[in-house]
């Protein structure tokens, strides 16, 4: 997933972006309440995981200003504050869940994959279709029962076209889902990870359908 941090402390943020990443992740960090505010008003993230007390605009305001403009992104807020005032604040002003710091990584993880799962429209981490089985708690693809030896790169654009079953994705819509600003990757770059992919799904009926000039789509064949 493409995940947004905002938070002003340093040394929290760098511990959550790394076991973040470590799992797979593409993690980017905001630090100002403001810059975060602009920051989503011209890119799109899986999920984002906010801070209340922030330098500029606090996490609510962001928040707020967020959902005004539609934008249904999930949204974790992180926070030290643990009364129940604050919870129902953040609540209503549009916040999907609510950690009180500091937080157990397993379950931070955890919430992350039910957002995900229910912008997916889907109940279970696990997604089957055929000999083919993914396990999002488990970042581990299998055939046949079989591990397909995926790396976490390939791992993370499977979830998104899971995600987005018989949707055309452009070439950078899942550029911008899979990298951070910090990374900067070229299409071919993305062309090569989908090849990759497309041959560790062999023996699988997951196909990865590209469409010259608008992307990729996967989709589930028949088995007729």
């Amino acid at each position: 997933m493409r995940m947004l941090l905002v938070e002003d402390n340093d040394e929290l943020a760098e511990t959550i972006v790394d076991r973040l990443r470590a799992e797979g992740h593409s993690v980017d960090r905001e630090r100002d309440g403001n810059e975060a505010n602009e920051l989503l008003r011209h890119f799109k993230f899986d999920i984002i995981l906010l801070d209340v007390n922030l330098p500029g605009r606090n996490g609510y305001e962001v928040l707020r200003s967020l959902r005004t403009r539609a934008d249904e992104t999930p949204v974790i807020i992180l926070t030290a504050r643990s009364e129940i005032d604050d919870r129902v604040i953040g609540l209503d002003a549009g916040a999907d869940d609510y950690m009180v710091k500091p937080v157990d990584f397993r379950e931070l993880s955890a919430r992350c994959r039910v957002l995900a799962r229910r912008r997916a429209g889907s109940a279970s981490n696990v997604f089957s279709a055929g000999p083919l089985c993914f396990d999002r708690a488990a970042k581990r693809a299998t055939i046949n029962g079989q591990d397909a030896q995926m790396r976490a790169r390939e791992v993370q654009l499977l979830e998104i076209l899971i995600d987005n079953m018989g949707r055309m994705l452009t070439k950078e819509e899942v550029a911008d889902r899979l990298y951070t600003f910090e990374e900067a990757p070229s299409m071919n770059a993305v062309e090569q990870l989908v090849t990759r992919l497309r041959r560790k799904l062999e023996g699988s009926p997951l196909v990865i359908k590209t469409a010259r000039g608008l992307g990729y789509m996967a989709y589930v064949a028949d088995d007729d």
